[in-house]
């Protein structure tokens, strides 16, 4: 997975990133070093989850019966933003791209779906940016048990209610094919991205 060169210094514009995300890119960043270019990605083959084709674990779908969690769309940005930048083993999620994320949800294009807890603290969540019919998962995390899962399973529900056309992971894992990802070519991701952006669909009333 090569970077794409994009090296201008407003990248991070909310304008910038949608127009990547528009032809199939995607920002990963090295917290480490704050005065680099921020490079872009096109992953290929793409880990897709088909929407009309997700699958719930067994044991997740007794976790969700279970109902620990309350599930919030949107009210706590930043926190998970911050939250699923914070890994031991390193992230792609610097500050900037926090910030640039954060900007983003304010023009109404990056959303965050958060399982919260009984004694009402943020458990696990999940971010993503929305396009037309494209939603793409960026990152998730999780502080209680099945948390994270949770949180997979509402973004499933929202996205088939909403009628998306495609759930972009960006990167299969072990743990993602449990849903059913999928991986596709540049070219059938880029005709499935194409139809995608063709229609209007909205994440949040």
């Amino acid at each position: 997975m090569a970077p794409l060169r994009r090296r201008d210094r407003d990248v991070l514009r909310p304008d910038a990133l949608l127009a990547a995300y528009a032809h199939g890119a995607f920002p990963m960043d090295d917290p480490a070093d704050p005065d680099a270019p921020v490079e872009f990605y096109e992953a290929d083959p793409r880990a897709v989850i088909p929407v009309d084709g997700f699958r719930v674990p067994r044991s997740v779908a007794r976790a969700v019966r279970r109902g620990d969690y309350l599930v919030r769309v949107d009210t706590a940005v930043r926190e998970v933003l911050e939250a699923c930048a914070e890994r031991e083993e390193g992230t792609w999620l610097s500050p900037r791209l926090v910030d640039a994320y954060a900007a983003l949800h304010a023009a109404g294009h990056c959303h965050t779906v958060e399982c919260w807890d009984r004694e009402g603290r943020l458990a696990g969540g999940l971010f993503g940016v929305t396009l037309g019919g494209l939603f793409t998962s960026e990152s998730m995390f999780h502080r209680a048990p099945d948390a994270g899962n949770v949180a997979v399973v509402a973004t499933a529900q929202r996205l088939r209610e909403r009628g998306y056309l495609l759930w972009d992971i960006q990167m299969a894992t072990e743990h993602t094919s449990r849903f059913g990802a999928e991986l596709v070519d540049r070219e059938e991701y880029r005709r499935r991205l194409r139809a995608a952006l063709a229609v209007r669909r909205r994440f949040t009333p």
